[in-house]
């Protein structure tokens, strides 16, 4: 439990929540809905792998 990096297990229940509200908005025929959902999977990932690469970087990786 000691290498568990936290910040990378919160990133990715954020992305799986996105596709999650992807699916949603897919059943409710929602297209507004949809493009939040996708816009706020890519800010999520983006970030995640920023954050990914800064950590690489610095050695904490």
């Amino acid at each position: 439990m000691k290498n568990i990096k936290w910040v990378f297990v919160i990133y990715s229940i954020a992305a799986v929540l996105a596709m999650c509200g992807i699916g949603i908005a897919v059943a409710m025929r929602s297209i507004p809905v949809a493009l939040i959902a996708m816009l706020a999977l890519i800010f999520v990932m983006g970030n995640g792998f920023k954050t990914k690469k800064k950590m690489r970087e610095k050695g904490l990786l």
